[in-house]
C-alpha cells in the first residue's frame, strides 16, 4: 500500500513510501514495442526511489538526506531507447537499501547486532568506506541507522531484491548473446556535480564512462561513446574517478559481453537540493539517445 500522505511535497514525483513491494514492483523491465532488435541492454541500478516506510521510520536520516545516494530520473533519462529496440532494466527500490552495484558479500558485520549467516568480504575497500552491499552511510558519509540491524536482515535483503535483480539481468545478457552472439551491457548512473572536481580530477565532464580500465569493453566501442558524447557538446572522462563498479567488471567479459558505465553529472538535468528536474532534462535526454542511437548503429553497422 502507498500513502498519499507519504508521498507529497517538491521532490514526490521521484519518491514515493510504500509498506512493501507488493503493489510497487521492486525492479521492473521496460521492453521494446516490436520485441528487441538491438544486442544492447541497458541497466539503471541506482535511480530506484520507492522507499519503505520500514527504511524511512528506521532511519537516523530525514527523507532528504537519506536520497543523497539515489541516481535520481535515470532511468527517465534512459527510457526512451525502447524506441531504439533495446530493453531497460530498472530497480524501484533505492540504493540506500541495496546497492546492485556491488557483490553480494560486501557487507559490514559491525552493522549487525549478531553473527550473519552469509559470505562476508572483510577486506572490501567499498565496505570499509561505509558503501557496501547493504550501505552504511549516504553519499556524503551521513550514517543512514541509528541502531545496528537484526542478522537475518542481510539474508533477507540479499534474497528478496538482490539475487532475483541479478538473476534477471544476468537472463537478459544470455538471451542477448544466445540472439546476437554478442551483447553490450550499458549501466545507467549519475553522480553530483561537484564529485569530478572533489575527486582531484583538474578536467571538466559532463559524463564518465567507465570501462575498468579497458577490461570490460571494447577500447574501439569505449571511443565510439566518447566521441559521441563530444558531438553532443558533453565533456567526456574516461575511469576517473569512476572506472565501473561490480556490475561492469562482473559482466563485461569482452569479445562477447561489453559493460560500459555511464556517470552523468546531475546538475545537467536536475535540481540536487529537491530532486526536481530542470529545464536541462529533456534536451540532455535528447542528446543522450543520439548518443546511444549512434553507439548501436555503429556496433551492429
Amino acid at each position: 500500500m502507498t500513502s498519499e500522505r507519504d508521498n507529497k511535497g517538491p521532490e514526490a514525483l521521484s519518491m514515493r513510501i510504500v509498506d512493501d513491494y507488493g503493489a510497487v514492483p521492486a525492479f521492473e523491465i521496460i521492453a521494446p514495442e516490436g520485441g528487441v532488435r538491438t544486442p544492447f541492454v541497458f541497466n539503471a541500478p541506482h535511480s530506484g526511489a520507492v522507499y519503505t516506510r520500514e527504511l524511512v521510520e528506521g532511519s537516523a536520516l530525514d527523507r532528504q538526506a537519506l536520497r543523497r545516494s539515489e541516481d535520481t530520473f535515470v532511468d527517465q533519462l534512459f527510457q526512451r531507447v525502447t524506441a531504439l529496440g533495446a530493453p531497460l532494466l530498472k530497480a524501484n527500490f533505492p540504493r540506500a537499501f541495496v546497492d546492485l552495484n556491488r557483490a553480494p558479500n560486501e557487507l559490514d558485520p559491525q552493522m549487525f547486532s549478531g553473527a550473519l549467516d552469509v559470505p562476508v568480504a572483510r577486506e572490501s575497500p567499498r565496505v570499509a568506506g561505509g558503501l557496501g552491499v547493504i550501505a552504511r552511510v549516504v553519499g556524503d558519509r551521513q550514517e543512514i541507522y541509528g541502531a545496528p540491524l537484526p542478522p537475518q536482515e542481510a539474508r533477507r535483503r540479499l534474497d528478496t531484491l538482490y539475487y532475483p535483480y541479478h538473476a534477471k539481468l544476468a537472463a537478459l545478457i544470455e538471451e542477448t548473446v544466445a540472439r546476437f552472439d554478442t551483447c553490450v551491457l550499458v549501466d545507467c548512473h549519475s553522480m553530483p556535480s561537484g564529485a569530478v572536481k572533489a575527486s582531484g580530477v583538474t578536467s571538466r565532464a559532463d559524463v564518465i564512462i567507465g570501462d575498468r580500465f579497458g577490461t570490460s569493453c571494447a577500447g574501439s566501442l569505449t571511443e565510439t561513446v566518447a566521441r559521441l558524447l563530444r558531438r553532443e557538446n558533453l565533456a567526456a572522462g574516461l575511469n576517473r574517478p569512476y572506472a565501473g563498479g561490480y556490475i561492469t567488471e562482473h559482466y563485461g567479459r569482452p569479445p562477447i559481453v561489453h559493460a560500459l558505465q555511464l556517470e552523468i553529472s546531475r546538475g545537467l538535468y536536475m535540481d540536487e537540493a529537491t530532486y526536481t528536474r530542470h529545464d536541462g532534462f529533456a534536451a540532455l535526454e535528447d542528446k543522450l539517445m543520439r548518443v546511444c542511437a549512434g553507439a548501436i548503429d555503429a556496433f551492429t553497422g
